[in-house]
């Protein structure tokens, strides 16, 4: 797979590296945790250089061996551990991810990739490694992956510090009220809603929609459709845009899935589809069978705008889907999300249908949409996905599904006989999404193999450990 599409003046050498950076005295690098989270440092731009130069630098290993409050995992897991003196990791530079940050004294900025030294492979846990690794295998295919991804997040009016102070009780929102889609209601914060969008944009995040969604103090931003690999960046450093934008005006976003148990959910849907080496849109049927109604041997009318190969790619979709939730919803919270199910718009089974808000994978094709712009979106993600993972789910189950030519298991939602009573309902709790994930036999372990799911899975099951003896409001004190 080639890098992600690169970025304005990127450079591609080190002579053009040298000159993009002939003014600065230091630069930022970060790297990916398995939460989505930027693990980074500044360097000098002397050593800098001289990672370039020879390959990368040593990262320390920690960054997958603890959790996102930097608490070490309740049992040793695979990449850092006790066992191996949490040695370094190879990381990386990516010179194609060239930014700067202009909300911190204009520095240059780089996203890494790990290596683990002893075998000079790729780390799989590693979030952008893991992703090359599986559109490498959509390039072997003739195939280019694309994507773009929706945010939607709610805000507070407070700091970091008030936080803290306030014990993360009685915060207030932005502004108050339900005002999805209002023109109005973004003035009262007009410079901060603006500077969301222009900065975004200047970090080499194009954003496509920006507007508010209901609930209080709810933006929902959309990213422009983009290669997959592009799009993942984009969207992990988007959150560090919101979080630094916000921070100038004392607004914290959150990126929770369920922020508040009665309000809807915070989605973070994602849009795919497959070109081939021309750009034609592999998803979309032919000039001829568009002009003639669609597909004739579709099963379904839902279907008969999409190619065979996009049919194949969203049965395989289907089929996987219970088994690799937790890369789509990674948290406890997520699945209160979740829980909501229909009335609160968010699915909770594995079903499909035409421009369905209501099903967990949309199909947007003809009529209504050209066939260039066919696409699925994938409406089970909340907002706190790492997108790496989920980009990395749904494009490799939708390769095994084009690969075993897989037939979808019954026909689209409300469709003459099928009810979310009769399809495949997703687990509605990390500890369920959890052991479909790390079952023998899974379909996560067919596509992604041993390694990553016990790393990986062995997370979420600290994530359920650190739950279980929490003591929360509801338990009184």
């Amino acid at each position: 797979m080639p890098p992600p599409s690169p970025t304005s003046n990127a450079p591609t050498n080190l002579e053009e590296l040298k000159e993009l950076l002939k003014d600065d005295n230091k630069v930022k690098v970060a790297g990916v945790d398995v939460d989505g989270v930027l693990r980074g440092k500044i360097m000098s731009k002397d050593k800098f250089l001289s990672t370039v130069k020879g390959d990368g630098f040593g990262f320390c290993s920690t960054i997958y061996g603890w959790d996102i409050h930097d608490l070490a995992y309740t049992k040793e897991l695979l990449v850092a551990n006790w066992s191996n003196g949490y040695r370094d990791l190879w990381a990386v530079v990516d010179l194609s991810t060239y930014r700067r940050l202009k909300w911190e004294k204009n520095i240059p900025f780089f996203l890494c990739s790990f290596i683990v030294p002893e075998t000079n492979e790729k780390l799989v846990a590693d979030p952008r490694s893991l992703l090359e690794k599986v559109l490498e295998d959509q390039g072997g295919k003739g195939y280019k992956a694309m994507a773009g991804a929706e945010f939607e997040y709610f805000q507070y009016k407070e700091t970091a510090q008030t936080l803290a102070d306030k014990n993360f009780h009685n915060l207030k929102p932005l502004t108050p009220g339900m005002h999805g889609y209002s023109l109005l209601r973004p003035t009262l914060n007009q410079d901060y809603f603006h500077d969301l969008y222009d900065m975004a944009v200047d970090f080499g995040i194009e954003v496509e929609g920006h507007h508010t969604e209901t609930g209080p103090g709810v933006f929902e931003t959309a990213l422009a459709y983009t290669d997959a690999a592009r799009m993942a960046d984009n969207a992990c450093l988007f959150k560090l845009v919101a979080k630094s934008v916000g921070m100038k005006y004392d607004i914290m976003p959150t990126f929770m899935a369920k922020p508040w148990g009665d309000l809807p959910g915070c989605s973070g849907h994602i849009h795919v589809s497959l070109r081939d080496s021309s750009g034609k849109n592999i998803f979309a049927v032919t000039e001829e069978e568009e002009k003639s109604g669609g597909r004739k041997d579709a099963e379904y009318d839902d279907v008969k705008y999409l190619s065979k190969e996009a049919e194949w790619f969203l049965a395989g979709l289907l089929e996987g889907m219970p088994d690799v939730v937790p890369m789509f919803c990674p948290t406890i919270n997520s699945y209160k999300r979740l829980q909501g199910g229909q009335a609160m718009w968010a699915p909770d089974t594995a079903s499909y249908g035409y421009d369905s808000r209501a099903a967990s994978v949309r199909i947007l094709s003809g009529p209504g949409v050209k066939g260039y712009a066919t696409r699925f979106e994938v409406r089970v993600p909340g907002a706190d996905m790492n997108p790496y993972y989920a980009l990395s789910a749904i494009f490799a189950l939708g390769s095994r599904g084009i690969k075993n030519k897989t037939k979808l298991p019954y026909g689209p939602l409300n469709s003459p006989g099928v009810t979310r009573d009769t399809v495949k309902h997703l687990p509605t709790s990390l500890e369920g999404a959890v052991e479909s994930f790390m079952a023998k036999g899974s379909i996560a372990r067919e596509v992604f193999g041993d390694y990553f799911v016990d790393h990986y899975g062995g997370t979420r099951q600290h994530e359920l450990e650190v739950w279980k003896k929490a003591v929360t409001d509801w338990e009184g004190g």
